[in-house]
């Protein structure tokens, strides 16, 4: 499979200029710090494809999913007898990837116990298997990830600091997408292109403006990782209007400011219709009813805003908090004209 490191931001442009400086030699340790969904394994693995170990086996291990002892065995291997089950020898996955690389993802959960017999084997190439008195020389290249503050951890006696400093000859930051804003649009139809290959899915799929929008102003928490997700889930069916009102849940829940355009209703400046006790009401779909509701509530909304300012236009949307051309786009798509008097009075 091949991994592709997607974007054009400068801070892209320099993890590219260091994976092309490093990856010929191969052994110089490398620790790459990032948010979670930031693409770490996607540098790890252009990494491996880029050097000369690319024939190699890229072996990776997280160090957060194992306890202690299920951890030591993975990596290191053991002999027969070492515990209760081993019936024969197991070969780790140091010993796996030797003339590859081992990829030891979210290192910042190692326990401190292993701390130690790790940096044996990263300042020496070799270990002791598990019940074993044999010594154990590799040749494996060790690209370790975390999204942990290690500098943090080394003060509260998390992380050994020896062990950063080995394995930190070679930083690679990532930066979170919200931080590189310009590389949403690329990396959405990277993922379309990739989601209709891997699903077989025919015909265009092209995101709304609307979400295209949204997506350019949401703090996307969960990075690249969360941007295919709710690429793949509006590809597969689910209503953009769901996906629309869950991300500006994670907004307000974030306390991030919503997108100019959209309107926040005081709820002193709406007042609920009563209901009829006439007839039965119509059957429409929750997504049709949605609409409605949302158009009539901006209607009122923006008609409000007007009649307050006398509908002076640059006024209004100040108090709208929309630009003055959306305010003009809305006027035009729900039909708003100065064409009756305020709604307010005016004695």
């Amino acid at each position: 499979m091949k991994h592709v490191f997607i974007g054009n931001h400068p801070s892209i442009q320099k993890i590219r200029e260091i994976i092309a400086r490093v990856s010929p030699s191969s052994h110089l340790p490398v620790l790459i710090i990032g948010e979670t969904g930031t693409g770490k394994e996607v540098v790890a693995r252009v990494l491996h494809a880029s050097s000369p170990r690319n024939k190699g086996k890229f072996v990776k291990v997280n160090c957060a999913a194992l306890p202690l002892t299920l951890l030591e065995s993975e990596l290191f291997g053991y002999e027969r007898g070492a515990f209760t089950g081993a019936v024969s020898s197991k070969p780790g996955k140091f010993e796996i990837a030797s003339n590859g690389v081992i990829f030891l993802d979210e290192i910042g959960d190692m326990p401190p116990l292993l701390q130690a017999k790790l940096l044996q084997v990263v300042q020496g190439q070799e270990f002791t298997r598990l019940g074993g008195t044999r010594d154990i020389k590799v040749d494996t290249w060790v690209i370790a990830a975390t999204n942990h503050n290690l500098l943090e951890d080394i003060r509260q006696g998390l992380f050994r600091e020896d062990l950063y400093y080995r394995l930190r000859v070679i930083e690679i930051k990532i930066p979170p997408l919200r931080e590189r804003r310009e590389d949403i649009p690329l990396l959405t139809e990277y993922f379309i292109g990739k989601h209709q290959r891997e699903l077989n899915l025919k015909g265009d799929f092209k995101l709304g403006d609307d979400l295209a929008d949204l997506f350019q102003t949401y703090h996307w928490p969960g990075n690249v990782r969360e941007l295919s997700s709710v690429i793949l889930r509006l590809m597969v069916g689910e209503e953009p209007d769901a996906v629309r009102d869950e991300i500006l849940r994670t907004m307000e829940a974030d306390k991030v400011n919503w997108p100019e355009g959209i309107i926040r209703v005081p709820q002193n400046m709406v007042r609920p219709r009563q209901q009829s006790t006439t007839g039965d009401l119509p059957l429409k779909s929750l997504k049709e009813l949605r609409a409605e509701a949302t158009r009539n509530i901006e209607q009122r909304v923006i008609r409000y805003a007007l009649d307050l300012a006398g509908w002076n236009k640059r006024k209004a949307s100040k108090m709208l908090q929309i630009s003055y051309k959306t305010l003009f786009y809305k006027m035009e798509e729900l039909g708003i004209q100065k064409t009756r008097g305020p709604l307010r009075s005016t004695s």
